[in-house]
């Protein structure tokens, strides 16, 4: 129903803001990344948003890109997932960061996430790792940092060490992670992959 807002922050609070659209007012709760993104009270703020609506309320969620937004929508597909989990989800860890650990199956990372159990990361990884495009989700997500941690993400930043593009060393390294853990065979396959 609301595609995104764009006014002025009127209030800039913990885990929500509140944006003067017209006179009136908005409150979207947002992801920490989200309020890391928003300006000074009062000065002017454009937030993608996300209407929830449950028997008992009506909710508003914001996120500072296109991106952020799609990924909380596929966060709340996955059974047991919902809209307050999903934004604690995107909170913990940057869209790229979550974007690496689905397609690297990578289930301690998802699990730093509060509320996110073992089990539930399993879930998170086996739902959603077909619907990533892992060359369209990294794009747009340059600023964030690899994750730290695993031999996933260790391969990934040992590729990127290389010269690979961080999509193009996430999608070679989410091809073999099943054949192994060891973070020096997941660049042998990784490379062999890549290389024909």
């Amino acid at each position: 129903m609301y595609a995104h807002f764009d006014g002025i922050l009127a209030e800039k609070n913990a885990d929500s803001v509140v944006i003067d659209c017209g006179g009136v007012g908005y409150q979207l709760q947002v992801s920490s990344a989200a309020l890391n993104a928003a300006p000074q009270v009062g000065a002017r703020f454009k937030c993608y948003a996300h209407l929830s609506v449950r028997e008992d309320a009506l909710e508003l969620f914001g996120f500072y890109s296109r991106e952020e937004k799609a990924m909380f929508l596929r966060l709340c597909s996955v059974t047991g997932i919902g809209p307050r989990t999903a934004l604690a989800i995107l909170s913990s860890l940057s869209v790229r960061e979550l974007t690496i650990a689905l397609l690297t199956g990578d289930a301690a990372s998802l699990a730093r996430a509060p509320g996110i159990g073992k089990k539930t990361a399993q879930r998170l990884i086996l739902e959603l790792r077909d619907k990533i495009d892992g060359e369209a989700e990294l794009a747009g997500q340059t600023v964030a940092p690899a994750p730290k941690g695993g031999p996933a993400a260790e391969a990934i930043e040992a590729l990127m060490a290389l010269g690979y593009a961080s999509s193009e060393a996430a999608s070679a390294v989410a091809r073999v992670a099943s054949q192994t853990d060891r973070t020096d065979e997941l660049i042998r396959l990784a490379l062999k992959g890549m290389n024909g």
